[in-house]
């Protein structure tokens, strides 16, 4: 499976998430403290600004077409990362992670991420090449996915269940407090994990197991690797500050699960007779869009109505062990 971006392409995109990373380390969250909603909402806005620059570059280099596939593809990684951040909640509740700590997680795991992914896109797109029929068993998956997630009742999530954290805690030694933002510490000349160490790998565990949704679902919309991991590293990249921007309203976004169901059950359609139908790509951007929005209009529609309270966990449809 061929590109048509060149080394000149990889690299500069590698240098812009590189600088990204090392702007909002060092200068944006240098030091440890809470994310309020207006910080948050301006880098959120940063985010999607510097996505939105980088489509207008896709769009210099390799045109029309592959802009139109990186901005659906990105708005398809997008949505389905807000699904994560449920769980991301869960656990962060579950470990009781002090807030002004929660954003160095979080930068951590989004590191982790793009490494992953990219593990992910390479190996994909080499079957691809390879075993061009697995793209139908991509689509029947993708299919059986987004019905699930639509019939699947929603249950609580419980990260005492993921086997990563049983394992964990059997085979490495961990300290029961937080020790500021470290990761690990030094006792009795003996080096022992922190709980940030523990929550850090249960989210890098919990991506991989998203990853297996998203990726696919960005090769349904294009071919060419360098669209797919651009808009999954983009859309990933944000993922922290719209996390504290959502984490206070994500129980609104009832409705948000039919809207990723049903665009995970439409590119799963669109890879099984991609052999004989190919869907015009702004005809898919369309659609991910309306099926999204959609959703998101009905959940605000439903939030503004009296509901029962809630419980103290968020429930998700896709689960994280």
């Amino acid at each position: 499976m061929t590109s048509a971006a060149t080394p000149f392409h990889w690299i500069t995109f590698a240098i812009l998430v590189i600088a990204s990373l090392a702007l909002d380390l060092g200068v944006f969250n240098r030091r440890a403290h809470v994310a309020r909603s207006r910080e948050a909402l301006v880098l959120t806005g940063f985010w999607i600004a510097l996505a939105l620059v980088f489509n207008l570059i896709v769009f210099r280099w390799l045109g029309a077409e592959a802009a139109l596939e990186f901005f659906t593809g990105y708005l398809i990684e997008k949505a389905l990362s807000v699904d994560n951040l449920f769980v991301i909640l869960v656990i962060f509740n579950y470990f009781a992670v002090p807030k002004e700590l929660q954003h160095r997680v979080l930068f951590w795991g989004v590191v982790g991420a793009v490494v992953a992914r990219g593990l992910f896109v390479v190996t994909g797109a080499a079957l691809l090449s390879r075993f061009h029929w697995l793209i139908y068993v991509f689509g029947a998956f993708l299919l059986f996915t987004g019905l699930r997630l639509l019939v699947q009742r929603e249950h609580e999530l419980d990260p005492e269940h993921n086997p990563v954290l049983r394992l964990l805690r059997r085979v490495v030694r961990s300290v029961p407090d937080y020790r500021g933002t470290r990761f690990s510490v030094v006792e009795s000349n003996k080096r022992y994990a922190t709980p940030l160490f523990l929550v850090l790998l249960t989210i890098e565990a919990t991506d991989v197991v998203f990853a297996i949704d998203s990726i696919p679902a960005v090769f349904a919309v294009t071919d060419d690797p360098f669209i797919v991991f651009t808009s999954n590293i983009f859309a990933v990249l944000g993922l922290r500050a719209l996390y504290f921007v959502l984490a206070g309203v994500l129980l609104q976004f009832r409705y948000l699960k039919v809207g990723l169901s049903l665009v995970l059950a439409y590119v799963g359609v669109k890879m099984l007779i991609s052999g004989f139908y190919s869907i015009p790509i702004i005809a898919s951007l369309g659609i991910v869009a309306a099926l999204l929005g959609g959703s998101v209009v009905a959940s605000l529609g439903r939030s503004s109505h009296p509901r029962p309270s809630v419980p103290d966990h968020p429930n998700s449809g896709r689960s994280s062990s």
